[in-house]
């Protein structure tokens, strides 16, 4: 519940135990105890300073067939030269006028023409493929958009995905008056070596801990950067972020026209106006305007910004299962599509590649599917009031790390996680 008076850093319960971050070097503030379920991790100062960070709890963890020779004819030549030559003869006659007409093994012959005409088609078909194949994704590798998002932290043993959508330069309306370059949906995609793949959200008002000042997490890139970000969900799960992508709202439009359009279900009627989204209960397929509306309404939903959260791995979910379907990456001209409003959208890490790009769509398909982990970090108050900052997200440290320890690993049951998902 919303507290009546607000918490500046000086009133943090002493639960919140935020770790010092980089200072600047013209500030003197000094950190303030923070609340209890809120435990980030000591981070470097701005002057090149470093600080240890408290280590996670370690989870216990054909045969070939013999072909048998065919029977040559020679014994039996060998044989008839022995005999009286009349019986040679006789035997010789009666052969000729049994042995078939050489016009009886065509068939056989046209038999085989097709067959290897067939084969030769394939070849051809798998040749274009792959030259299409080859040339997409030279296209694609020297269209994308790059810069520098990731930590030195130590690689762990899955592959994790940071993935946000942003309002930045992309010319579209949005529901909050936050200035700047906003990361207003968060969602962290892990694909462990064996087990479930996840996709989990991040409250966008998730309460975190920079040098002395406490912030909503969807300012920190703002305010302090994208690697600041990206050491920030480090922090949160344990695990090393080994990829970004930055997607803009507006870019979400023309992906999803491309595709052809979506199914996206929701149970209630919506006549919103602030995100323009106009929705009977049910199931639809739709375009890329409706798909955006729907995953920015949350003012018109029950659950508020956690709502807005579910609707939002909903639209992604559905966009990867489409992308990679069978119709799709069959049909070269709707990839091609389908990859210019990709490329036109989306900014990513230096280490992304074409191949890294199509194992996170696959991991975002799997983990959106019934076989994969969804949902939203655990937190212990929802409404936490810190003034200067307003109300706000505090996460449950504890509960988190054990969560992605145990995602990582691939240890964790499919189904629904989160406070989110306790929430009903």
């Amino acid at each position: 519940m919303t507290n009546d008076e607000g918490h500046g850093l000086s009133d943090t319960p002493p639960s919140f135990a935020p770790k010092p971050r980089r200072k600047a070097a013209a500030q003197d503030a000094q950190a303030q105890p923070a609340p209890p379920a809120f435990a980030p991790h000591s981070r470097r100062s701005s002057s090149g300073a470093s600080a240890t960070q408290p280590t996670p709890a370690s989870i216990p963890p054909r045969a070939a067939r013999d072909r048998t020779p065919r029977a040559t004819a020679g014994t039996t030549i060998g044989h008839a030269a022995t005999q009286h030559p009349q019986q040679a003869a006789s035997k010789a006659s009666t052969a000729a006028a049994t042995t078939p007409h050489p016009s009886a093994a065509r068939p056989h012959t046209t038999h085989h023409r097709v067959r290897n005409s067939l084969i030769a088609a394939l070849v051809i078909v798998l040749v274009a493929a792959l030259c299409a194949g080859f040339g997409i994704w030279n296209w694609v590798s020297g269209s994308l958009r790059k810069e520098d998002w990731l930590t030195g932290k130590t690689a762990g043993p899955a592959t994790t995905w940071l993935i946000l959508g942003s309002d930045e330069r992309d010319g579209t309306t949005g529901s909050d008056d936050t200035p700047g370059d906003r990361t207003d949906t968060i969602l962290i995609l892990t694909k462990p070596k064996h087990g479930p793949s996840s996709l989990i959200s991040v409250p966008r008002d998730s309460l975190v801990q920079v040098d002395d000042a406490l912030l909503k997490i969807n300012a920190v890139m703002q305010i302090y950067g994208r690697q600041e970000l990206v050491a920030q969900i480090e922090d949160i799960t344990g695990q090393k972020v080994d990829h970004v992508a930055k997607i803009t709202f507006g870019g979400l439009t023309g992906v999803v026209d491309a595709l052809g359009g979506i199914e996206l279900c929701y149970d209630q009627d919506v006549d919103d106006e602030l995100s323009d989204l106009h929705w009977k209960a049910g199931c639809h397929v739709v375009d890329g305007h409706t798909a955006l509306a729907f995953s920015r309404m949350r003012y018109s939903d029950p659950k508020g910004d956690f709502g807005r959260a579910e609707r939002q791995r909903q639209v992604i979910g559905a966009i990867a299962k489409k992308a990679a379907s069978p119709s799709t990456l069959m049909n070269f001209g709707t990839v091609h599509k389908v990859g210019d409003a990709v490329l036109q959208a989306i900014t990513v890490d230096n280490r992304t590649n074409p191949k890294t790009l199509l194992d996170m769509l696959l991991a975002f398909r799997n983990a959106s599917g019934s076989s994969g982990v969804t949902g939203s970090l655990y937190w212990s108050d929802p409404n936490y009031y810190v003034d200067g900052v307003g109300s706000c997200v505090l996460l449950d440290n504890p509960r988190n790390l054990e969560l992605f320890a145990q995602l990582a690993d691939g240890t964790h049951d499919p189904g629904a996680v989160g406070s989110a998902a306790e929430m009903g």
